[in-house]
């Protein structure tokens, strides 16, 4: 079992450490909706009524209503309320077993030693059991003040939490102020009838007949093929989403490295040129390889600094081996001179 909660009784001086467990759990077999004409899920949303969005558990705060106004409760609200920041289970008083009644019974958990010496915790136990009383406690649990009743089960101490007295309802049911009368022979059938059904309680031997039923119908309706593969999860769909995510970043950056690759060598900067008309041409802002073909003979070729003049026809030839021969003169570089 999983601890949940740990602290330590507390009464005058005696301190005893303890751990808490939940002492119950459910048996019921869980089931959930699914539409009946395709057998898809049904899942409920947390849809604000105002804007019509889905709103994430982080931002939802708690309020109370009283049918005409409604006053919002926010985390830093609730956190100036006493909370769970005592960790001792204060025994209030001891009393008689049988004053405790069951209709005020609530959760129960089970209370393990925690100290390496378990001294303390068996004396306690020993003493509840002989003096046959409960001991009634309060504690701190799940940001919750609670009473408790502290008595033994064999030979662990259960904690069974009460509810409030507030919390019990009265019993006011006007039919039960009638005047019924009972004859000796009527009651004497009745105690007769008492009498044959007498035994000692034993709860191993009951079952939940309607549970034990429901897995039977669930494993016939198996055997029968009356079950279809579940489709996949939330969980591998919102995972496909990002793959695909991935794959499309993947393909946009080899796009742009192809992009830059197949640029070629040239200048990378730009500048404006002007026109015999003097009108100023737009600016290159990418590098393209020249489309001129290069002689067989030429050992390399290095890219030309400066901006590039879009032109047509034979102007474009000659310009471009005006430009080389310019070029070839410089003692530092040596240039191939491009055929038209």
């Amino acid at each position: 079992m999983r601890s949940i909660w740990k602290g330590a009784i507390t009464f005058g001086l005696v301190n005893v450490p303890v751990s808490v467990y939940s002492a119950t759990e459910s048996h019921d077999v869980k089931l959930h909706q699914v539409h009946d004409a395709d057998g898809g899920r049904i899942r409920y949303q947390r849809k604000c009524e105002v804007c019509g969005e889905v709103v994430p558990y982080e931002h939802i705060d708690k309020a109370y209503s009283d049918g005409e106004q409604t006053v919002v409760l926010t985390d830093e609200d609730l956190q100036t309320l006493p909370a769970e920041r005592s960790r001792e289970i204060d025994v209030l008083e001891f009393v008689p077993s049988e004053q405790v009644e069951p209709i005020m019974l609530d959760s129960s958990y089970y209370l393990a030693p925690t100290s390496a010496s378990t001294k303390s915790y068996v004396l306690l136990r020993r003493t509840l059991e002989e003096s046959e009383r409960t001991a009634i406690v309060s504690f701190t649990l799940r940001q919750k003040t609670r009473l408790a009743a502290l008595r033994v089960r064999g030979d662990v101490l259960l904690l069974q939490t009460l509810l409030w007295s507030d919390e019990v309802r009265e019993a006011d049911f006007p039919s039960l102020a009638d005047d019924v009368k009972v004859s000796a022979k009527e009651l004497q059938m009745s105690a007769a009838l008492v009498s044959s059904y007498e035994s000692d309680f034993a709860p191993g031997e009951f079952t939940d007949d309607y549970q034990a039923q429901m897995k039977r119908l669930i494993e016939a309706k198996l055997e029968k093929g009356e079950a279809f593969e579940n489709e996949a999860p939330e969980e591998a769909e919102e995972g496909g989403e990002v793959l695909d995510l991935m794959e499309a970043l993947r393909r946009s950056v080899e796009a742009s490295r192809a992009k830059r690759d197949t640029a070629g060598t040239g200048a990378a900067g730009a500048s404006d040129d002007a026109d015999d008309e003097g009108e100023a041409k737009s600016k290159t802002t990418s590098t393209r390889a020249k489309s001129g073909t290069k002689s067989a003979g030429s050992k390399s070729s290095s890219s030309k600094s400066g901006s590039t003049k879009a032109k047509t026809g034979t102007d474009d030839a000659e310009d471009e081996a005006d430009e080389d021969s310019e070029t070839a003169k410089r003692p530092t570089r040596r240039r191939t001179k491009k055929t038209a």
